[in-house]
């Protein structure tokens, strides 16, 4: 598969992570924030800005502060250039995840460019809280178009397809468009990926990173629910 789009990843995964029509996140996607946190570190590593260091522990290390141009992303170098001490990968995805309004951020630039539509609703009659239903498709269904190419047959990912795929897997978005039967019977194959990541070390470790980050997160949910009960 050759072709690519420009959306950035973290784009590409916000839009998997959002119900279409209603603007709000699939049930499903509860780890979302993991994968959109690994595809910054990987963005910012495949942009020269940032090193990922090879092994199992790897630490992030910066190597240009320029500004890239795109509010999120240079938001996240920033916060590496002004780090008092070095951080590892999976303690930047969370970082990058727990950034406020990241949701809101990411959404807000797919609004700009005509692909979600800004809303908002009230809760409770009260509350107000932002929507962003889709109101230009076409980019998503090509997206998981790619997605389903890439995990239902044996055809070569490109580089950046391949990457989307480890990291909706990483966070559970697959499970928002695929049948999770149909996931389970490819599961060697999503493994495959996962540890091949054909955009070399940054998205290799980015994928590690994000999946290290949504188990600590499931973990310590548990360890919380389990102590409260």
């Amino acid at each position: 598969m050759s072709e690519r789009t420009d959306l950035h990843l973290h784009e590409q995964l916000m839009l998997l992570a959002l119900r279409d029509e209603k603007g709000t996140l699939e049930s499903k996607a509860a780890m979302y924030s993991f994968a959109l946190g690994g595809a910054i570190l990987a963005e910012l590593s495949i942009a020269g800005r940032i090193r990922v260091a090879p092994g199992k522990k790897p630490n992030v290390d910066l190597v240009d502060k320029s500004p890239l141009g795109e509010p999120v992303l240079d938001e996240c170098l920033q916060k590496v250039a002004t780090a008092k001490r070095r951080a590892k990968a999976v303690t930047w995805v969370q970082r990058f995840a727990s950034i406020k309004r990241l949701r809101h951020r990411v959404a807000e630039g797919l609004c700009r460019r005509g692909i979600l539509r800004d809303s908002e609703d009230k809760v409770l009659l009260f509350f107000t809280r932002k929507l962003y239903p889709t109101i230009d498709p076409r980019p998503e269904r090509r997206l998981v178009d790619r997605l389903r190419e890439v995990v239902f047959t044996d055809s070569p990912p490109d580089p950046q397809t391949a990457t989307v795929v480890a990291l909706a897997n990483a966070a559970g978005l697959l499970a928002v468009h695929f049948d999770r039967k149909d996931l389970r019977r490819r599961k060697r194959h999503l493994k495959d990926i996962m540890e091949n990541t054909p955009a070399g070390t940054a998205a290799e470790q980015a994928v590690r990173a994000a999946e290290q980050a949504a188990v600590a997160a499931i973990v310590a949910a548990s360890t919380a629910g389990a102590t409260a009960g």
